[in-house]
């Protein structure tokens, strides 16, 4: 099982023997917590389901659900997974050392807000021309054609920017440090400093299978 909860601590850049320069986030990666096993007979698919940190006034139902575990988890999350590791119960605990440096992992987090934006910031349009007695500056143009008399879902316009979730795929473990529960990636990771950022390592399927 190869998935951990996280939580973004910021971003650094380290110096390899060949002197160049590599941004790199790190990541505190205190234990998370096993909190269900979901298999096909029972639920109709495989995951594990994690707690990570402690939280304060838990709802009952929660507490409940989180009793066999014994911890008091307020962040819990599902990885999927295509076989259900060994040995594994309710209970036990998973650390950082679940990765080495040089896996490859995908990343995901929630991306910063940026309030409401017009199309030149949101979806990267060109301005209008300033001169000749042109008055479109910023304006996004036609949204649409007289037929059928409609715009259709998902046109790019002006509107609320980022607060998405966010995945980020194939970035590189830079290291692992056991000591105080770190994890570094190799660049950039959606969200702001202190989000919730999930980690699972990269599934690479051989050429020819589906």
């Amino acid at each position: 099982m190869q998935g951990l909860i996280t939580r973004k601590i910021g971003m650094t850049s380290t110096i390899s023997e060949d002197g160049s320069v590599a941004a790199v986030t790190l990541l505190s990666a205190s234990p998370n917590t096993v909190t269900q096993i979901k298999n096909h007979e029972t639920d109709g698919y495989n995951a594990l389901q994690l707690g990570f940190e402690k939280g304060k006034n838990l709802a009952k139902p929660l507490i409940a659900h989180l009793k066999k575990a014994k911890v008091e988890s307020k962040i819990i999350r599902e990885f999927r997974i295509d076989e259900l590791p060994e040995g594994l119960t309710v209970g036990d605990s998973i650390s950082a050392d679940t990765f080495n440096a040089g896996d490859e992992v995908s990343v995901t987090g929630t991306s910063k807000g940026k309030g409401f934006a017009g199309t030149i910031k949101r979806h990267n349009f060109h301005r209008g021309r300033k001169t000749h007695g042109g008055r479109s500056y910023r304006r996004p143009g036609s949204i649409g054609s007289m037929y059928p008399q409609k715009v259709f879902k998902g046109k790019k316009m002006a509107g609320h920017m980022g607060d998405e979730r966010v995945t980020t795929k194939n970035l590189k473990i830079a290291l692992v440090d056991m000591e105080h529960n770190v994890i570094g990636v190799y660049g950039s990771v959606p969200g702001p400093k202190k989000g919730i950022v999930l980690v699972e390592a990269t599934i690479k399927k051989q050429r020819g299978s589906k």
